[in-house]
């Protein structure tokens, strides 16, 4: 099993901490489908020293989600002293995860991201001063390298392991390629024989087949999944049932899908209010509506709704519709 300092995990799926998605509403659900650890959205060291209010919401952990990560950023030595010592003891987060792959110019600009890739020295301050500030698992999540001329991912977990932090994460890809193009998974195979920390791989999980041959073959204690489980959660749980019995799991149907989609909502409209909630899920039905045939015109109009209710009626009669003219068409068979 994957284990993190002193916390335990009960698989080797993680759910990776993706901006704009990883907050307790996704998570909960995430945690629900059998993930083993679940990673919250990066937040800024600064803000959260600043007292920004937004930001402070986002440590926010529901004791349900447990073991969890929360992720911060930054570039400045004291500020990510401080803001470790807030999420260390003023949350209930089980790790602390330095970000250290965001591969966004506005983050890079601020010497934080990705741009550490380039400067393992500067890796090992960071984290040293991380570690030193707090008693709960430092861990960060990288990238392999900033371009295909500057892929340190080696020495980068060396100076990570060197400065206290009790695992990383490595996405195969560099900052330069933001997220086209094909993962290196052998450049996970190599972080993982060059240190004795837990490495958790990352990038070209898109099946549970995928995620056996990523552990298969590189080595890594854990797999890390991102936007294969946006607006498909199923993803996490085929993932652990296929590692653990090597049978497939059956997909879901349309209508789970939604009742899943609509739990969704209703948890971030407690988060965040039905006017923000409801904007904010467009983009997540558009996620879980992916793979239901003729769906892009329930998306359209889902673009044009302002209520739970609206938006709840739109994507039930869709998929009425759609099983409806299923059972049609087996029948005619």
């Amino acid at each position: 099993m994957l284990k993190i300092g002193d916390i335990e995990m009960k698989n080797q799926v993680v759910l990776a901490p993706m901006a704009g998605v990883c907050n307790p509403a996704f998570r909960l659900i995430a945690k629900e489908f059998g993930a083993g650890l679940v990673c919250a959205e990066m937040v800024s060291d600064k803000a959260i020293v600043n007292k920004n209010e937004k930001s402070l919401q986002m440590l926010y952990v529901d004791e349900r989600e447990k073991p969890l990560s929360l992720q911060i950023f930054g570039g400045d030595k004291e500020t990510m002293a401080e803001a470790a010592r807030v999420v260390d003891q003023q949350t209930n987060a089980d790790i602390i995860d330095i970000n250290m792959g965001c591969p966004v110019p506005k983050i890079t600009k601020c010497d934080a991201g990705a741009k550490w890739l380039l400067n393992p020295d500067k890796i090992y301050e960071m984290v040293s001063v991380a570690v030193q500030a707090v008693d709960k698992p430092v861990t960060v999540k990288m990238r392999m390298g900033w371009d295909d001329e500057n892929i340190l991912a080696v020495e980068n977990a060396k100076a990570i392991e060197a400065a206290g932090g009790k695992a990383v994460a490595v996405h195969g890809r560099t900052r330069l390629q933001m997220y086209e193009g094909a993962a290196d998974w052998d450049i996970l195979k190599e972080v993982k024989e060059s240190v004795d920390i837990p490495v958790i791989g990352n990038g070209d999980v898109k099946t549970p087949q995928d995620a056996k041959r990523m552990l298969e073959t590189t080595g890594v204690d854990g797999v890390m999944i991102g936007r294969a489980a946006l607006g498909n959660p199923w993803m996490l749980y085929r993932t652990i049932h296929y590692l653990e019995t090597g049978e497939p799991a059956a997909d879901p149907s349309p209508h789970e899908k939604i009742d899943v989609c609509m739990v969704h909502m209703d948890r971030l409209i407690q988060l965040k209010g039905e006017v923000v909630a409801v904007r904010e899920m467009r983009k997540h039905a558009a996620w879980y509506l992916k793979g239901l045939r003729g769906n892009k015109k329930v998306r359209d109009q889902i673009n044009q709704l302002n209520t739970r209710d609206e938006v709840a009626a739109a994507l039930y009669n869709f998929v009425d519709e759609l099983e409806a003219a299923q059972k049609e068409k087996a029948s005619a068979v």
